[in-house]
Protein backbone atom coordinates (compact mmCIF):
# COMPACT_ATOMS: atom_id res chain seq x y z
CA UNK A 1 0.00 0.00 0.00
CA UNK A 2 1.04 3.43 -0.66
CA UNK A 3 1.43 6.24 2.36
CA UNK A 4 0.62 9.76 2.20
CA UNK A 5 3.17 11.90 4.04
CA UNK A 6 1.29 14.12 6.90
CA UNK A 7 2.41 16.74 4.46
CA UNK A 8 0.84 15.69 1.06
CA UNK A 9 -2.13 14.17 2.78
CA UNK A 10 -2.78 17.59 4.04
CA UNK A 11 -2.55 19.18 0.80
CA UNK A 12 -5.05 16.72 -0.55
CA UNK A 13 -7.17 17.27 1.68
CA UNK A 14 -7.36 20.69 2.12
CA UNK A 15 -6.36 20.56 6.32
CA UNK A 16 -3.09 22.04 7.95
CA UNK A 17 -0.61 19.09 9.59
CA UNK A 18 -1.69 20.95 12.66
CA UNK A 19 -5.37 20.36 12.29
CA UNK A 20 -4.63 16.56 11.54
CA UNK A 21 -2.91 16.39 14.48
CA UNK A 22 -4.84 18.03 16.91
CA UNK A 23 -7.77 15.29 14.81
CA UNK A 24 -4.73 12.25 16.08
CA UNK A 25 -5.27 13.12 19.66
CA UNK A 26 -8.97 13.52 19.19
CA UNK A 27 -9.68 9.95 17.80
CA UNK A 28 -11.53 11.91 14.86
CA UNK A 29 -9.15 10.99 12.23
CA UNK A 30 -6.47 8.70 13.31
CA UNK A 31 -3.70 8.21 10.98
CA UNK A 32 -3.38 4.62 9.03
CA UNK A 33 -0.15 4.23 9.96
CA UNK A 34 2.54 5.86 12.60
CA UNK A 35 6.39 5.25 12.43
CA UNK A 36 7.13 3.62 15.37
CA UNK A 37 10.34 4.84 15.63
CA UNK A 38 10.04 8.40 14.56
CA UNK A 39 6.37 8.73 15.64
CA UNK A 40 5.74 10.58 11.54
CA UNK A 41 2.10 9.82 10.40
CA UNK A 42 1.07 7.84 7.00
CA UNK A 43 -2.14 8.83 5.62
CA UNK A 44 -3.45 6.32 3.32
CA UNK A 45 -5.66 7.54 0.24
CA UNK A 46 -9.04 5.43 1.50
CA UNK A 47 -8.95 8.50 4.07
CA UNK A 48 -9.34 11.23 1.97
CA UNK A 49 -13.07 11.22 1.63
CA UNK A 50 -13.71 11.20 5.94
CA UNK A 51 -11.19 14.15 5.55
CA UNK A 52 -12.35 16.33 3.02
CA UNK A 53 -15.69 15.71 5.43
CA UNK A 54 -14.00 16.98 8.72
CA UNK A 55 -12.60 20.07 6.78
CA UNK A 56 -16.19 20.81 5.19
CA UNK A 57 -17.73 20.59 8.70
CA UNK A 58 -15.32 22.66 9.89
CA UNK A 59 -15.91 25.37 7.74
CA UNK A 60 -19.41 25.11 8.49
CA UNK A 61 -18.32 25.93 12.28
CA UNK A 62 -19.83 22.73 13.46
CA UNK A 63 -17.99 21.72 16.83
CA UNK A 64 -15.38 19.04 16.64
CA UNK A 65 -17.58 16.51 18.84
CA UNK A 66 -20.26 16.84 16.69
CA UNK A 67 -18.32 16.60 13.44
CA UNK A 68 -17.53 13.08 15.24
CA UNK A 69 -21.22 11.94 15.63
CA UNK A 70 -21.73 13.06 11.66
CA UNK A 71 -18.54 11.31 10.60
CA UNK A 72 -19.48 7.94 12.32
CA UNK A 73 -23.36 8.00 10.60
CA UNK A 74 -24.14 6.60 7.10
CA UNK A 75 -23.98 8.89 4.28
CA UNK A 76 -28.27 9.09 5.17
CA UNK A 77 -28.31 9.88 8.32
CA UNK A 78 -24.99 12.33 8.31
CA UNK A 79 -27.16 14.59 5.31
CA UNK A 80 -30.19 14.98 8.04
CA UNK A 81 -28.08 15.61 11.20
CA UNK A 82 -26.04 18.82 8.91
CA UNK A 83 -29.40 19.49 7.57
CA UNK A 84 -30.34 20.20 11.17
CA UNK A 85 -27.39 22.01 12.80
CA UNK A 86 -27.78 23.96 9.75
CA UNK A 87 -31.14 24.93 10.73
CA UNK A 88 -30.30 25.96 14.12
CA UNK A 89 -27.39 28.03 13.04
CA UNK A 90 -30.06 30.23 10.60
CA UNK A 91 -32.31 30.56 13.45
CA UNK A 92 -29.38 31.68 16.19
CA UNK A 93 -28.17 34.11 13.74
CA UNK A 94 -31.42 35.57 13.07
CA UNK A 95 -31.77 36.37 16.64
CA UNK A 96 -28.80 37.53 16.16
CA UNK A 97 -29.26 40.01 13.53
CA UNK A 98 -32.54 41.16 14.96
CA UNK A 99 -30.52 42.46 17.99
CA UNK A 100 -27.62 44.09 16.33
CA UNK A 101 -29.95 45.94 14.19
CA UNK A 102 -31.31 47.05 17.71
CA UNK A 103 -27.89 48.31 18.48
CA UNK A 104 -27.24 50.09 15.52
CA UNK A 105 -30.26 52.09 15.60
CA UNK A 106 -29.86 52.66 19.94
CA UNK A 107 -25.99 53.27 19.86
CA UNK A 108 -26.37 55.26 16.45
CA UNK A 109 -29.13 57.45 17.96
CA UNK A 110 -31.59 56.25 15.74
CA UNK A 111 -34.11 55.30 18.77
CA UNK A 112 -34.23 58.32 20.10
CA UNK A 113 -34.49 60.18 16.86
CA UNK A 114 -38.08 59.24 16.50
CA UNK A 115 -39.27 59.50 12.86
CA UNK A 116 -42.15 57.63 13.31
CA UNK A 117 -45.30 59.90 14.15
CA UNK A 118 -46.35 58.50 17.32
CA UNK A 119 -49.26 56.47 16.86
CA UNK A 120 -51.38 53.84 19.33
CA UNK A 121 -53.11 51.01 20.08
CA UNK A 122 -56.81 50.15 19.15
CA UNK A 123 -57.25 46.81 20.90
CA UNK A 124 -59.47 44.00 21.75
CA UNK A 125 -58.85 39.98 23.72
CA UNK A 126 -61.32 37.67 23.91
CA UNK A 127 -60.83 34.22 25.25
CA UNK A 128 -63.04 30.76 25.32
CA UNK A 129 -62.70 27.35 27.24
CA UNK A 130 -64.22 25.50 24.10
CA UNK A 131 -66.58 22.81 24.42
CA UNK A 132 -64.61 19.84 26.11
CA UNK A 133 -61.78 21.50 28.25
CA UNK A 134 -63.74 21.71 31.89
CA UNK A 135 -61.87 24.99 32.91
CA UNK A 136 -60.61 27.54 30.95
CA UNK A 137 -56.64 27.99 31.39
CA UNK A 138 -55.68 30.31 28.69
CA UNK A 139 -55.08 34.21 30.19
CA UNK A 140 -55.62 36.85 27.52
CA UNK A 141 -55.05 40.36 28.23
CA UNK A 142 -55.36 43.91 26.25
CA UNK A 143 -54.23 47.40 27.44
CA UNK A 144 -52.86 50.43 26.17
CA UNK A 145 -49.52 49.22 26.23
CA UNK A 146 -49.55 45.33 26.97
CA UNK A 147 -50.76 42.62 25.29
CA UNK A 148 -50.64 39.14 26.27
CA UNK A 149 -51.44 35.55 25.90
CA UNK A 150 -50.37 32.55 28.36
CA UNK A 151 -52.06 29.53 27.74
CA UNK A 152 -51.03 27.00 31.06
CA UNK A 153 -50.86 23.50 31.54
CA UNK A 154 -51.24 21.09 34.91
CA UNK A 155 -53.51 21.21 37.29
CA UNK A 156 -53.18 24.89 38.34
CA UNK A 157 -52.56 26.06 34.51
CA UNK A 158 -54.97 28.70 35.13
CA UNK A 159 -53.12 30.06 38.32
CA UNK A 160 -50.02 30.00 36.40
CA UNK A 161 -51.00 31.77 32.99
CA UNK A 162 -52.85 34.16 35.34
CA UNK A 163 -49.70 35.22 37.37
CA UNK A 164 -47.45 34.95 34.35
CA UNK A 165 -49.71 37.51 32.74
CA UNK A 166 -49.95 39.50 35.99
CA UNK A 167 -46.29 39.89 35.95
CA UNK A 168 -45.99 41.78 33.10
CA UNK A 169 -48.76 44.40 33.98
CA UNK A 170 -46.75 46.85 35.73
CA UNK A 171 -45.01 47.46 32.62
CA UNK A 172 -48.33 48.96 31.82
CA UNK A 173 -47.18 52.36 34.10
CA UNK A 174 -43.33 51.72 33.72
CA UNK A 175 -41.15 54.43 31.48
CA UNK A 176 -40.35 53.01 28.27
CA UNK A 177 -38.41 53.81 25.42
CA UNK A 178 -37.06 51.99 22.89
CA UNK A 179 -33.40 51.70 24.31
CA UNK A 180 -34.75 50.04 27.47
CA UNK A 181 -37.48 48.02 26.74
CA UNK A 182 -36.06 45.02 26.52
CA UNK A 183 -33.84 45.11 29.40
CA UNK A 184 -37.33 46.21 31.27
CA UNK A 185 -39.25 43.57 29.30
CA UNK A 186 -36.47 40.39 30.54
CA UNK A 187 -36.80 41.36 34.01
CA UNK A 188 -40.64 41.13 33.57
CA UNK A 189 -40.50 37.72 31.85
CA UNK A 190 -37.76 36.26 34.83
CA UNK A 191 -40.38 37.94 37.54
CA UNK A 192 -43.01 35.59 35.26
CA UNK A 193 -41.26 32.92 35.94
CA UNK A 194 -40.61 33.49 39.31
CA UNK A 195 -44.48 33.59 40.23
CA UNK A 196 -45.08 30.56 37.81
CA UNK A 197 -42.98 29.20 39.95
CA UNK A 198 -43.98 30.03 43.03
CA UNK A 199 -48.13 28.63 41.79
CA UNK A 200 -46.55 25.08 40.77
CA UNK A 201 -44.97 24.61 44.15
CA UNK A 202 -42.52 22.43 42.58
CA UNK A 203 -44.91 20.29 40.46
CA UNK A 204 -43.30 19.79 37.05
CA UNK A 205 -46.31 19.19 35.48
CA UNK A 206 -47.67 22.99 35.68
CA UNK A 207 -46.17 25.42 33.48
CA UNK A 208 -47.35 28.03 31.10
CA UNK A 209 -46.72 29.61 27.41
CA UNK A 210 -46.38 33.64 26.96
CA UNK A 211 -46.81 35.72 24.58
CA UNK A 212 -46.72 39.56 24.50
CA UNK A 213 -46.17 42.48 23.16
CA UNK A 214 -45.44 45.75 24.63
CA UNK A 215 -46.08 48.77 23.06
CA UNK A 216 -43.31 52.37 23.50
CA UNK A 217 -45.79 54.52 21.03
CA UNK A 218 -43.33 53.80 17.81
CA UNK A 219 -42.05 50.24 18.30
CA UNK A 220 -43.67 47.01 19.63
CA UNK A 221 -41.23 44.56 22.19
CA UNK A 222 -41.86 41.12 21.58
CA UNK A 223 -41.60 37.97 24.13
CA UNK A 224 -42.19 34.80 23.45
CA UNK A 225 -41.92 31.53 25.20
CA UNK A 226 -43.83 28.11 24.35
CA UNK A 227 -46.45 27.57 21.16
CA UNK A 228 -48.77 30.53 21.59
CA UNK A 229 -48.09 32.83 18.81
CA UNK A 230 -48.02 36.29 17.42
CA UNK A 231 -48.79 37.29 13.62
CA UNK A 232 -49.06 40.63 11.93
CA UNK A 233 -51.61 41.25 9.37
CA UNK A 234 -50.18 44.31 6.91
CA UNK A 235 -50.95 45.27 3.25
CA UNK A 236 -53.48 42.07 3.51
CA UNK A 237 -50.82 39.88 4.00
CA UNK A 238 -50.54 37.53 7.41
CA UNK A 239 -47.30 37.01 8.56
CA UNK A 240 -46.40 34.82 11.69
CA UNK A 241 -43.89 37.03 13.70
CA UNK A 242 -42.90 33.77 16.65
CA UNK A 243 -41.43 30.53 16.09
CA UNK A 244 -42.89 27.69 18.33
CA UNK A 245 -41.21 26.17 20.99
CA UNK A 246 -42.57 22.59 20.86
CA UNK A 247 -41.23 19.83 20.14
CA UNK A 248 -42.60 18.83 16.43
CA UNK A 249 -41.34 22.32 15.72
CA UNK A 250 -37.67 21.41 16.53
CA UNK A 251 -38.01 18.24 14.38
CA UNK A 252 -39.32 20.19 11.07
CA UNK A 253 -36.69 22.82 12.21
CA UNK A 254 -34.25 19.69 11.67
CA UNK A 255 -35.92 18.33 8.50
CA UNK A 256 -37.08 15.12 10.76
CA UNK A 257 -41.08 16.16 9.82
CA UNK A 258 -42.69 17.93 7.56
CA UNK A 259 -45.50 20.53 8.73
CA UNK A 260 -48.49 18.06 7.40
CA UNK A 261 -46.46 14.49 9.52
CA UNK A 262 -46.20 17.14 12.73
CA UNK A 263 -50.13 17.69 12.67
CA UNK A 264 -50.98 13.83 13.54
CA UNK A 265 -47.45 13.60 15.57
CA UNK A 266 -48.14 11.81 19.12
CA UNK A 267 -45.24 14.28 20.28
CA UNK A 268 -47.45 17.78 19.16
CA UNK A 269 -48.67 19.06 22.20
CA UNK A 270 -45.15 18.53 23.99
CA UNK A 271 -43.40 21.78 24.40
CA UNK A 272 -39.61 22.43 24.31
CA UNK A 273 -39.84 25.51 26.21
CA UNK A 274 -42.36 27.13 29.11
CA UNK A 275 -42.45 29.24 32.39
CA UNK A 276 -41.08 28.44 34.78
CA UNK A 277 -38.20 26.81 32.52
CA UNK A 278 -34.92 26.09 33.63
CA UNK A 279 -31.84 27.93 32.77
CA UNK A 280 -31.87 27.30 28.92
CA UNK A 281 -35.75 27.96 28.48
CA UNK A 282 -34.82 31.39 27.41
CA UNK A 283 -37.58 33.22 25.92
CA UNK A 284 -37.53 35.09 22.55
CA UNK A 285 -37.01 38.90 22.68
CA UNK A 286 -36.72 41.24 20.31
CA UNK A 287 -38.64 44.58 18.38
CA UNK A 288 -40.31 44.93 16.18
CA UNK A 289 -40.52 48.08 13.44
CA UNK A 290 -44.71 48.48 12.99
CA UNK A 291 -46.71 50.78 10.77
CA UNK A 292 -49.76 52.79 10.80
CA UNK A 293 -52.67 50.44 9.54
CA UNK A 294 -50.99 46.84 10.96
CA UNK A 295 -52.79 44.97 12.72
CA UNK A 296 -51.31 42.18 15.18
CA UNK A 297 -53.03 38.79 16.83
CA UNK A 298 -51.98 37.01 20.01
CA UNK A 299 -53.07 33.41 19.77
CA UNK A 300 -52.74 30.46 21.59
CA UNK A 301 -52.42 27.14 20.33
CA UNK A 302 -56.15 26.16 20.71
CA UNK A 303 -57.25 28.44 18.32
CA UNK A 304 -54.04 28.06 15.32
CA UNK A 305 -54.26 24.28 15.69
CA UNK A 306 -58.44 24.68 14.79
CA UNK A 307 -57.96 27.12 11.94
CA UNK A 308 -55.11 27.20 9.00
CA UNK A 309 -53.50 30.43 8.68
CA UNK A 310 -55.58 31.35 5.06
CA UNK A 311 -58.83 31.51 7.75
CA UNK A 312 -56.85 33.28 10.11
CA UNK A 313 -55.59 36.30 7.64
CA UNK A 314 -59.60 36.19 6.45
CA UNK A 315 -61.25 36.28 9.72
CA UNK A 316 -58.38 38.81 11.26
CA UNK A 317 -59.12 41.36 8.71
CA UNK A 318 -62.42 41.45 9.57
CA UNK A 319 -63.91 44.90 11.03
CA UNK A 320 -62.60 46.55 14.42
CA UNK A 321 -60.33 43.89 16.94
CA UNK A 322 -63.35 43.17 19.00
CA UNK A 323 -65.23 42.11 15.71
CA UNK A 324 -62.05 40.03 14.57
CA UNK A 325 -61.31 38.80 17.93
CA UNK A 326 -64.69 37.05 18.42
CA UNK A 327 -65.07 35.82 15.01
CA UNK A 328 -61.86 34.17 15.81
CA UNK A 329 -62.46 32.50 18.57
CA UNK A 330 -65.79 31.54 17.23
CA UNK A 331 -64.75 29.92 14.49
CA UNK A 332 -62.03 27.98 16.99
CA UNK A 333 -64.83 26.59 18.60
CA UNK A 334 -66.80 25.78 15.60
CA UNK A 335 -63.88 24.01 14.50
CA UNK A 336 -62.99 22.17 16.72
CA UNK A 337 -64.30 23.19 20.23
CA UNK A 338 -61.34 20.43 21.92
CA UNK A 339 -58.95 23.30 23.61
CA UNK A 340 -59.41 26.67 24.99
CA UNK A 341 -59.00 29.29 22.36
CA UNK A 342 -57.57 33.35 22.91
CA UNK A 343 -57.19 35.76 20.77
CA UNK A 344 -55.84 39.68 21.45
CA UNK A 345 -55.83 41.72 18.18
CA UNK A 346 -54.62 45.55 18.40
CA UNK A 347 -54.62 47.94 15.56
CA UNK A 348 -52.04 50.22 15.23
CA UNK A 349 -53.31 53.84 14.43
CA UNK A 350 -53.21 57.34 14.55
CA UNK A 351 -54.39 58.96 18.02
CA UNK A 352 -57.80 59.61 17.14
CA UNK A 353 -59.78 56.47 18.54
CA UNK A 354 -60.36 55.79 22.10
CA UNK A 355 -59.33 52.28 22.75
CA UNK A 356 -62.02 49.13 23.21
CA UNK A 357 -61.53 46.06 25.37
CA UNK A 358 -63.73 43.34 25.14
CA UNK A 359 -63.59 40.95 27.97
Amino acid sequence: MEWLTIGAFAKACRLSPKALRLYDELELLKPARVDPETGYRYYADAQLERARLVAWLRRLGMPLARIREVCALPADRAAREVRAYWARVEAETAVRRDLAVFLVDHLSGESRRETTKMLELRYAAHSDRGHVRPSNQDTAYAGRRLLAVADGCGPAGASASAAAVAALKPLEDAELSAGNVLNLLADAVHAAGEAVREVSQGSTEVGTTLTALLWTGSRLALVHIGDSRAYLLRDGGLFRITHDHSVVQSLIDEGRLTAAEAESHPQRMLLAKALPGGAADTPDLKLHEVRAGDRYLLSSDGLTRALPDERIRHLLGRGEPQDAVRALVEAADAADGTDNASAVVADVVSPTHPPVSVG
